[in-house]
């Protein structure tokens, strides 16, 4: 195994979690009718994908759209310090990254633990830090 480095992690980005297809109505009426949260707007890219995303405090909570299976959409995302370098550092242990849809104010990408939980890493973009 490689050197160990220590991962800044700076705070939680947001949850996502997933209902079934065709549900987003029923959806919103709960989250946002009976709960009361704030809808955001989504970014344009990831707007085909279905799904909404709302404010809770200073998290944000992604309601996705899927069918079941094993690598499911359910992560969390950690704002960190240093992405490049740890993306090379997890890539240099074997790790596989998947590449994510890029995101207006984020660089990003995601990868699986051992047990298929994804896990989404982001840094804020200051110009061309990546």
């Amino acid at each position: 195994m490689k050197e160990r480095i220590k991962i800044k992690f700076v705070r939680l980005n947001h949850i996502q979690i997933c209902i079934p297809l065709n549900k987003e109505e029923e959806a919103r009426e709960f989250y946002c009718g009976l709960l009361g949260l704030k809808e955001i707007q989504k970014p344009d890219d990831l707007k085909e994908n279905g799904g909404f995303w709302l404010e809770i405090g200073d998290v944000e909570l992604h309601i996705g759209v899927e069918d079941l299976n094993n690598q499911s959409k359910r992560h969390p995302a950690f704002e960190v310090v240093g992405l490049q370098s740890i993306k090379d550092y997890l890539l240099s242990n074997g790790t596989e990254i998947k590449e994510d849809n890029p995101l207006p104010l984020f660089n990003r990408f995601s990868f699986y633990d051992p047990f298929n939980n994804r896990i989404e890493l982001l840094e804020p973009k200051f110009g061309d830090s990546q």
